[in-house]
């Protein structure tokens, strides 16, 4: 069971940090990623103390940096002999002055590119290893607060406002996990989304002045069981509200919209 080796992003707080605690907890071998040494290390001795049976390695990259993202996968390709999953759980969410439009390190608006770009670019640059590791899960955490993208203002340039930013994007990563989910089909390789929890207790939904309504551990129950459930082996190319396969925001379902989106997010990630 040790062997079973999952990487979750943004381990180092709130869901991320929850789901690498319940999958310690089984024994599996966890891979956390943070983007600050310090914390990401307390955290490591924390999961370690929580399960001292568990395998605990951890990996540092700042995902609004496209570079550090690149050198992430290709440093867990050259370290890790297998990966079995992947949790793209790191997020940039509305913030705590939804007015200030942000920027990754590539110049990109900041929401889409850490909450799509980034977790686009992890999950191509890591699957020669989980295609090697098959059959391997990636999970995609998104949110019920989807917007559709306006392909004449993808970066919000007019009318900023975090939250709807942070919409776009999680639609964004919807769209792109369904294209994904296509074309690994036959690999062994399933790839879903879903929306874990409605306004989990986290410093983010508490740093945009939001009331949180459900615990973290209501997040993780969803998440852990799209990771490990043996009747979702094959399941793939969804999008779950907790744990109910349903519909996203219409765009998700729209190939040309689909298209446009995957022609851009490949340019933007470098690909040729």
């Amino acid at each position: 069971m040790n062997q079973h080796t999952t990487l979750v992003t943004g381990a180092t707080q709130g869901l991320g940090l929850g789901i690498a605690l319940d999958l310690a907890a089984r024994g599996r071998t966890v891979l956390l990623h943070g983007r600050d040494r310090t914390r990401l290390d307390a955290v490591a001795a924390q999961v370690r103390a929580a399960a001292p049976e568990a395998t605990v390695r951890t990996y540092l990259a700042d995902l609004a940096d496209l570079d550090q993202v690149h050198a992430l996968a290709a440093h867990i390709r050259e370290s890790e002999p297998r990966l079995d999953a992947l949790v793209n759980n790191a997020v940039a969410g509305g913030g705590p002055d939804p007015r200030v439009r942000r920027f990754s390190r590539q110049g990109h608006e900041l929401r889409f590119a850490v909450n799509h770009l980034a977790p686009y670019a992890l999950a191509r640059g890591l699957l020669p290893l989980l295609t090697d590791s098959a059959p391997a899960r990636i999970v995609n955490v998104a949110s019920m607060g989807q917007e559709a993208i306006d392909f004449d203002d993808v970066m919000l340039e007019r009318d900023y406002e975090g939250l709807r930013a942070y919409c776009r994007s999680k639609l964004a990563l919807i769209m792109a996990t369904f294209d994904l989910s296509e074309e690994l089909d036959g690999t062994g390789v399933t790839v879903n989304a879903l929306h874990p929890a409605h306004l989990m207790d986290t410093s983010g939904v508490r740093a945009y002045g939001l009331t949180p309504v459900t615990t973290v551990d209501e997040g993780v129950r969803p998440t852990v069981r799209l990771l490990l459930d043996p009747e979702l082996e094959t399941t793939t190319g969804r999008y779950f509200d907790q744990f109910t396969d349903t519909r996203a925001h219409e765009q998700a379902y729209d190939t040309e919209a689909r298209r446009r989106l995957m022609v851009l997010t490949r340019a933007l990630c470098g690909e040729s």
